[in-house]
């Protein structure tokens, strides 16, 4: 069985063997649409794996955009988000970046999550099956030793170091939880 990968907003790092999805034509994507129009041009429950390589910053309802990739994620789809963290200067150092992002975030879209049981923000949910700073990033020394006490730590790091020591990137690794056909 052949794995189906979506990459959303791919730009010129396009992901090798996905379908590839941005709003610039100059970057020769499989699709050309804009990721804040919806729906998106796949049927349901079409990819096993989507990606969105730091997309989610820029686009305008975090929230729909999840439900979106929900819909197009087969069950148990894995769902791939990097995206700066609120304390990196990469956060707020492009003018066209919308929204911060901290290790809680997809906790509200987390069907297992306290956040997503009480506050309904969407009628879809997750799974959250990782979250990790500077997974991408290559580092050394102490920079090495502080993202792997926050991926230890997620929580502490945000309460107590990150506005000394701040990280760059966050990686979160979800899957959609919907039910498998027949």
């Amino acid at each position: 069985m052949t794995t189906r990968v979506l990459d959303l907003g791919s730009g010129t790092k396009k992901r090798p063997g996905a379908v590839t999805v941005d709003i610039n034509t100059e970057t020769n994507p499989d699709v050309v649409h804009d990721l804040n129009s919806f729906p998106y041009p796949f049927p349901d429950s079409q990819f096993d794996e989507i990606y969105l390589d730091n997309v989610l910053e820029h686009l305008e309802d975090v929230i729909r955009t999840m439900e979106e990739l929900h819909r197009i994620a087969k069950p148990d789809g894995h769902v791939t988000i990097h995206v700066p963290y609120f304390r990196s200067a990469w956060s707020s150092i492009d003018p066209t970046h919308r929204h911060s992002f901290t290790a809680e975030s997809m906790s509200y879209l987390d069907v297992n999550h306290p956040f997503h049981q009480q506050y309904r923000y969407s009628r879809v949910g997750f799974r959250v099956r990782s979250v990790l700073f500077n997974e991408r990033w290559p580092t050394a020394g102490y920079r090495a030793r502080v993202a792997a006490w926050a991926n230890r730590h997620p929580s502490a790091y945000e309460q107590r170091l990150s506005h000394l020591l701040p990280l760059d990137e966050l990686t979160f690794v979800m899957e959609a939880v919907k039910p498998h056909p027949g």
